[in-house]
């Protein structure tokens, strides 16, 4: 178990900026999720916290040391990727323990990891099989063994759960938390999920075009989001976004924002009109979904109880300001 500390992480290939000054503190055991769309920014990170990148400016700390010339072998780091990157021709018993053999650990001691791994994957009845014998989600624990058998400092996951399917990727989400926290090990998780984000993530770091958005508690960032992006990103169904001169507003916001829990909709008292283009019923609450004056989409989520609107008909739509947010032109909050 260890600290890990990013102080002003920059990357660069060539004249191309990816990473544009990163710096966090993470406490021993806590679980920080690095989440984002393709392309922010956020598997660069974590593989220059692994070592498989070069800084090009900046420093990483484990445990207090800087680790930037150290080789990824040498960092007391374990990663797990979304592939399982298993050995085809060994049995899952002998993929756990590879590590163990390389290193050149005494035989009781590799059956001994192997096996209070295994227990605790719930994997003891497979260690003779080989991966293609095995499901997705078998496959994913086995090589989440293959990394907690080496007993590391610090556990990093590279989008582990993006080739599982929809109801096995809630259940492996579930063990993982399980698992870091029964191991009490410090773990940063890459994952393009917010949802993920959201319920694995002790703090969650936003990335956004090599930038850190914003970092803090799932909770805090969804409900006091710092710019736009981050406004947009994290939460399902995404905030919903007027320009704020249609809604009647100025000093310099540009954009209003609501989340669609606080908007609803309403008869003369209407702060803003659309046409319902129709709503889903998803049992405990509805969707609904309308299009604009302005053309622009808007969702309002209400309790399943609440009378169903019509669809293409004209309706209002009203707010507590005290759930508004304000940007600027740059997407920035303002306060």
């Amino acid at each position: 178990m260890a600290t890990v500390s990013l102080d002003n992480l920059k990357k660069s290939f060539g004249r191309i900026d990816v990473i544009h000054g990163v710096s966090i503190d993470i406490e021993d055991g806590e679980f920080i999720v690095i989440v984002g769309p393709s392309g922010c920014g956020k598997s660069t990170l974590l593989r220059m916290v692994a070592g498989l990148e070069t800084v090009t400016e900046g420093e990483v700390r484990i445990g207090g040391e800087r680790v930037n010339e150290i080789e990824p072998m040498d960092r007391d780091i374990a990663m797990v990727f979304q592939n399982y990157a298993l050995y085809p021709h060994m049995s899952v018993f002998d993929n756990m323990a590879y590590g163990l053999k390389i290193a050149r650990r005494p035989k009781p001691e590799i059956a001994e990891r192997v096996a209070s791994a295994a227990k605790l994957l719930q994997l003891e009845p497979y260690l003779k099989r080989k991966p293609r014998e095995l499901s997705g989600g078998q496959r994913q624990r086995v090589a989440m063994g293959r990394a907690i058998v080496r007993k590391p400092a610090v556990f990093l996951f590279d989008e582990p759960l993006s080739n599982l399917d929809a109801k096995l990727r809630v259940q492996m989400r579930l063990e993982i938390k399980q698992l870091q926290r029964e191991l009490g090990v410090t773990a940063l998780y890459v994952t393009h999920d917010q949802v993920e984000a959201m319920t694995l993530a002790d703090r969650m770091i936003v990335m956004n075009d090599g930038v850190a958005d914003q970092i803090g508690a799932p909770l805090d960032v969804y409900s006091d989001p710092e710019t736009a992006f981050v406004a947009g990103f994290i939460g399902s169904p995404p905030t919903n976004f007027f320009p704020a001169g249609a809604v009647g507003l100025s000093g310099g916001a540009k954009t209003l924002g609501i989340r669609p829990e606080h908007l609803e909709l309403a008869g003369e008292n209407a702060r803003a009109r659309g046409t319902v283009l129709y709503a889903e019923a998803l049992g405990a609450e509805t969707l609904v979904h309308l299009r604009m004056s302005d053309g622009e989409m808007a969702t309002v989520r209400q309790d399943s109880s609440a009378p169903m609107p019509v669809e293409k008909t004209e309706i209002g739509l009203s707010w507590d300001d005290r759930h508004q947010m304000l940007f600027d032109a740059a997407g920035a909050r303002i306060r």
